[in-house]
């Protein structure tokens, strides 16, 4: 038996005798996508199949949703293909509403993406590292919105609001991984 005091994890370092820390996700990089785009990647150490399936599926994305937003799917396939159409019960400002979005890509493995009814998208890509990792860039891509729209949504400073919810998503999303 040590004299050393024991972490929650039952690990100490032996030169400092101080508990050794959980492991971290590394955070979020923005990505240069384009024109009223917002995105960031992260990789995270899983595979690409297996991520694609946890964001492909609606019925599971408040497991990653890092806005806080997204509460539960009230209706909508397990696994979405392009056209497939999804409601989620969402939440803001402690309001709750619906959202009815649309699959606009479904790539296995590769890509995910649904539009919102004001015309912007939320896409999730994967790209297998080949070391069992994925780098994964999640986008919210309002180049599809109206001009009149989109200068609403930076008046309003949504891609700013966007950007702060990415990232904590893509770190929820690696912290599942660690």
């Amino acid at each position: 038996m040590s004299d050393q005091p024991e972490s929650a994890s039952g690990r100490t370092n032996p030169e400092t005798g101080l508990p050794v820390s959980a492991p971290q996700a590394a955070w979020p990089e923005r990505v240069d996508t384009g024109p009223r785009q917002v995105s960031y990647r992260i990789t995270v150490n899983a595979p690409a199949a297996e991520l694609w399936a946890l964001l492909a599926n609606p019925h599971r994305h408040h497991e990653v949703d890092g806005s806080e937003s997204v509460q539960y799917t009230r209706t909508g396939p397990t696994r979405l293909a392009v056209g497939d159409e999804f409601t989620m019960a969402m939440r803001k400002f402690g309001l709750p509403y619906t959202m009815r979005l649309v699959t606009t890509a479904a790539d296995e493995d590769r890509v995910v993406e649904w539009q919102h009814p004001g015309g912007h998208r939320w896409r999730w890509q994967f790209e297998d590292r080949g070391d069992g990792s994925t780098t994964v860039t999640e986008t919210f891509d309002y180049s599809w919105t109206k001009p009149v729209v989109a200068r609403a949504y930076e008046l309003s400073r949504r891609p700013a609001d966007n950007a702060n919810g990415i990232r904590s998503s893509l770190t929820r999303l690696a912290g599942r991984y660690l």
